[in-house]
Parts: C-alpha cells; sequence; structure tokens
C-alpha cells in the first residue's frame, strides 16, 4: 500500500514538473527575452599570433624584452606583478649585471631589522616585483574605485588569453560613433558614465581602465622597433603570456621527449608481441582434471592413501 502512495505522489511531482516546464516554454516562444547590449555589441578577441603557439612554440627573447619595457613604462603605474622574480628575468636574455641593474630601479617595501620600522630600500635580484599601492584601499582610491588586477596569471585568468589582452588594449572605441557589425549605433542609455570608457572587447562594455597605449612611439624601445600602439600591445601580450607560463618551453620540450619515447615504446612493443607472443599465444593446452595425465596422478595419490574410487 505505501508503494502505491509513493508512487502516486512521484507520478503527480513528475506532471507537475511536466506542466511547468511546458508553461515556461510556451512563454519564452511567446515572449522571447530582448536581445542585451552586450550580446549585440560585445566583440570576440581578435586573431593573435605568436612565437610560443603551438606544441613547438618558443619565447622571441626580443619581444618578451620589448614587452617588459612596456609593462614597465606604462603597466606597472596601476597593475602589480607580485608572482614575478627580478632574477625570473634572466630567461628574457639579462645577464646577472643587467639584472642588478633593473632592480635598482624599483623601490621596494622592508622592514628595518634594528628597529622594526617599515623602510623602503633598493630592489635586488632576489625581490619580486613591488606592487603600485601599498593596499587594495589605495588602490582604488586612485582608480576610481576600481581594482587593477594583477597581471602575473593574467593571459591564464581571462578567455581568450593573449589574443584577449591585445583585443582589449587595441580595442577602445568612441561610443558616440560606434556601429555594430550590423551597422547599429550604440544606445544612448548604454553609454558608458563618467569615468568608464567603452569598449566593445570587455565582458560588460565599459570599463573603469583608460587607454593605456595612447598613441604611437610613446615607449621608445631600447633595440629600436617603431612602437605603434598595435605592436606595443603584442609585445605585451607576450611577455604576459612568459609571466603566466614560464616553463612553456620545458613543458613543450618534455611533451615531444614523451611522445617520442611513446611512439617507440609502441613500435618495440608491437615487434616483442610478432616475435615472442604471435605463435605462443594460439597453443591451446587442454588441461583439467579429465587429462589422462591428471587422472593418472589421482588415481597414484589415491592408492597411497588407501583411498577407493
Amino acid at each position: 500500500m505505501v508503494r502505491i502512495i509513493a508512487f502516486f505522489v512521484g507520478l503527480g511531482f513528475a506532471g507537475v514538473l511536466l506542466l511547468s516546464f511546458f508553461f515556461n516554454m510556451s512563454d519564452f516562444l511567446r515572449h522571447p527575452p530582448e536581445a542585451t547590449a552586450e550580446s549585440e555589441f560585445h566583440l570576440e578577441h581578435k586573431h593573435l599570433a605568436l612565437a610560443s603557439d603551438g606544441p613547438f612554440g618558443k619565447f622571441d627573447r626580443q619581444q618578451l624584452q620589448r614587452g617588459l619595457q612596456v609593462y614597465k613604462e606604462v603597466c606597472s603605474a596601476c597593475h602589480s606583478l607580485k608572482l614575478v622574480a627580478f632574477r625570473d628575468l634572466e630567461a628574457l636574455g639579462y645577464n646577472e649585471p643587467e639584472l642588478k641593474a633593473f632592480a635598482k630601479q624599483w623601490d621596494v617595501a622592508d622592514i628595518n631589522p634594528e628597529n622594526g620600522e617599515p623602510v623602503t630600500r633598493k630592489g635586488t635580484p632576489a625581490d619580486h616585483f613591488p606592487p603600485p599601492f601599498p593596499n587594495e584601499t589605495a588602490a582604488r582610491a586612485n582608480n576610481n574605485n576600481a581594482l587593477p588586477p594583477d597581471l602575473s596569471l593574467i593571459t591564464k585568468a581571462r578567455e581568450g588569453g593573449a589574443p584577449y589582452v591585445y583585443s582589449l588594449l587595441t580595442g577602445y572605441r568612441d561610443p558616440k560613433t560606434y556601429r555594430n557589425e550590423k551597422g547599429k549605433p550604440l544606445p544612448a542609455v548604454n553609454q558608458p558614465p563618467q569615468n568608464l570608457h567603452f569598449n566593445p572587447y570587455f565582458a560588460n562594455l565599459n570599463l573603469a581602465m583608460p587607454p593605456p597605449l595612447a598613441s604611437d612611439g610613446q615607449v621608445t624601445y631600447a633595440d629600436g622597433t617603431r612602437s605603434s600602439v598595435d605592436q606595443m600591445a603584442k609585445d605585451v601580450a607576450a611577455f604576459l603570456v612568459w609571466t603566466a607560463e614560464p616553463k612553456l618551453e620545458n613543458r613543450h620540450r618534455a611533451g615531444i621527449a614523451t611522445l617520442i619515447f611513446l611512439l617507440l615504446a609502441t613500435v618495440f612493443g608491437y615487434f616483442a608481441y610478432r616475435q615472442i607472443w604471435a605463435e605462443a599465444k594460439r597453443k591451446v593446452r587442454v588441461t583439467g582434471p579429465l587429462e589422462a595425465k591428471n587422472q593418472a596422478k589421482s588415481r597414484s595419490a589415491k592408492s597411497k592413501q588407501g583411498v577407493k574410487g
């Protein structure tokens, strides 16, 4: 009786769920939701080809050094790079004297061991990149209550990675003249408010960061490369790929070596199978209690024990 009651109760719940789904689906089809500005005007990131792409990718050291220069002269005013130490830059092609000279260009917060008071000293290769602000409150106070994210892992933390960073840096548009792919202008209600900037590559179209790369020649590259906005955006995006995955080249090498090893092991295993086990596998040995040899052993054992049968 209890099972019958439970069956009808479950059947009732299933019927209620089915009716709810039917009515909700009917209402959705009769009154579909209006398209939001984000869905109409948001753009997918641009294509960006870097030397580190693909399973055989390697970093372009010169490009990474240019990206470091862009970060130092432009991005470091607001964004931290707390997971990277100055000595890590040796992988970019810098020697020890160059690392020491570069580290000295930064002021690092420390504690005086004699009196315990906070002090500021010149950086050493063992230090990490110092943050531009002492704490989150100061960072928000200097950026209209927006918190600039740390860039150490930004290409891993954002969908699209380096192409997203490149697209964002080069994607600022004038909201008053912008048109989407269908030629539709941005509605006035979606115009960015004060202290926000329109960028169709950003998730909600408006972000607090003003265009960091404002004009060509903003950074004078040490290697003489022309520093257009597009070039600077590519270089700093490549640099942030390295900060997020500095061991990428080692991982690629290990992966290729592993694949070669597995391929050779598969070939040798197949040849070993053909040489040793291919024929042996087909030899079927009939065995069991009814085999003549086993029956003879059984009779001998019973005879020794004096067992009949």
